[in-house]
């Protein structure tokens, strides 16, 4: 490739100043220059620089290979080494460090079958995704190094591939998320050729593993407008192919009386809109809480309806987040909110002794967060909502915890005759919830409510 002058920006870096890692990063450039190599800061760091923030991590490309690297920063591990990249270790931080590079013969969408390491910076930033990903800052003389024309798509607002848009998402299918992640999180508008190579080749994104998908996934749910990532992955033909039951979503309809915004997805895309404190466990609580629906509707009396939604849902649920390798954890939480999202709407009904113990509960607080993002994406009636956080503060006020320890344990039913068996923990069950309700009120109380429990459990069974 011949080479060509960049574009040349001078660049002030002062508000980086007091930033270690961008001092760190800028003297392992100075470092890997003092050793005759070429070296630059790359990518989503220069990029964010040039936008005026501060980038959560700093990337280094260099003309040394990964053994070079190693010589030179021997705290450093091969992470991707076959594929020319080193992590560096440098006072506490971490540094990707990667060697000029052309990877060639992509023949599964999914990763090169070969690399060939490259002579200049101008072929390393040549195989890059996007041109707002391929500017370079070069911390000597302070200055921004553009190949692709990246920043003037920065300062006009556009996501452009670098080179052919199809050639590019050919190369690798995850690019076409990552189109998507990008899109959203710079607001970048994609110009057309990059739009029609994603519609051309979206289907390829089912060939992409579980893993890859999950981690794109959860970036567009953890990060900024996820709302809009995922009506751009619908529109783009993606959301089908990857998650095709919350595709199925659309012109799911709901009673306009409680629902007034829209159909499923709408209501879907929402409650995304209205997370405050975005966490994986609580992006896929959003999305998969109604994906239930379209298997339960139906219309009754004119009515439309939905029993049991919730319970389909959790079922669907658990088998998209595993299917995604979701941690088991993170599946269990998820289903359980999911399962159980409707039961607020019955608090008024619900006993002390439920409630108290939903709120002891470790995933409560992600359960009442479902609960208030689902209200205020429909009906926006939070009457419940209020009940429950009044509740909550009286307990705090009071210094009352939602489950106290309990006045009669195990051991005591066991000094009480009582053999080892299910029965000791369903009466220490009643005990409690008579504790919770406030009609046990002393340990001496409820051990002679035990010694009634005790001589009911031992009474025998009635003759038919």
């Amino acid at each position: 490739m011949p080479e060509n002058a960049p574009l040349t920006i001078p660049f002030d870096p002062a508000s980086l100043k007091d930033n270690r890692a961008f001092l760190v990063a800028c003297s392992m450039v100075q470092r890997l220059r003092e050793h005759a190599f070429d070296a630059f800061l790359v990518g989503g760091c220069v990029r964010d620089m040039v936008m005026g923030k501060t980038p959560s991590d700093f990337d280094i490309t260099t003309s040394a290979t990964p053994e070079e690297v190693q010589e030179i920063f021997p705290r450093c591990i091969g992470v991707g080494a076959s594929f020319g990249v080193m992590v560096v270790a440098e006072e506490g931080m971490e540094f990707e460090v990667a060697t000029f590079r052309e990877e060639r013969d992509y023949e599964d969408g999914r990763r090169p079958e070969s690399i060939r390491y490259s002579r200049t910076v101008q072929e390393d930033v040549s195989r890059r995704d996007f041109t707002v990903n391929a500017l370079l800052f070069d911390p000597e003389k302070n200055v921004i190094l553009d190949y692709t024309g990246g920043v003037d798509d920065l300062k006009k607002g556009i996501l452009r591939t670098v080179g052919d848009a199809y050639t590019r998402f050919s190369e690798d299918y995850l690019r076409m998320l990552r189109a998507v992640r990008f899109s959203v999180r710079l607001d970048l508008e994609m110009e057309e050729e990059t739009l029609s190579a994603i519609r051309a080749l979206a289907g390829k994104t089912r060939f992409l593993s579980a893993e890859r998908i999950r981690d794109e996934l959860e970036k567009i749910l953890c990060g900024k407008n996820p709302h809009k990532g995922f009506r751009l992955l619908s529109r783009l033909g993606i959301l089908k192919v990857i998650l095709p039951e919350v595709e199925a979503l659309h012109g799911v309809e709901q009673p306009p009386e409680y629902h007034p915004e829209g159909d499923v997805f709408v209501h879907t895309m929402l409650l995304l809109e209205h997370m405050a404190w975005p966490d994986a466990r609580l992006g896929w609580c959003a999305l998969l809480h109604d994906v239930g629906k379209k298997a339960a509707f139906r219309v009754i009396d004119g009515r439309m309806r939905f029993f049991g939604h919730e319970e389909i849902g959790s079922k669907m649920a658990e088998e998209i987040l595993q299917r995604l390798k979701l941690p088991s954890k993170t599946v269990k939480s998820v289903v359980k909110a999911i399962a159980g999202h409707m039961r607020f709407s019955r608090l008024k009904e619900m006993r002390e002794s439920k409630w108290r113990r939903a709120l002891a509960d470790p995933d409560f607080p992600l359960e009442l967060e479902l609960h208030r993002l689902d209200c205020i994406s429909c009906h926006h009636l939070m009457e419940n909502y209020l009940v429950m956080l009044d509740r909550i503060r009286e307990l705090e006020e009071r210094k009352i915890p939602p489950v106290p320890q309990p006045f009669v344990t195990g051991k005591d039913l066991l000094k009480m005759g009582l053999s080892p068996s299910p029965e000791v923990g369903k009466i220490l069950k009643k005990l409690e919830t008579l504790q919770l309700e406030g009609k046990l009120s002393s340990r001496e109380e409820a051990l002679a409510e035990a010694e009634k429990l005790i001589s009911g459990e031992r009474s025998p069974a009635p003759r038919p």
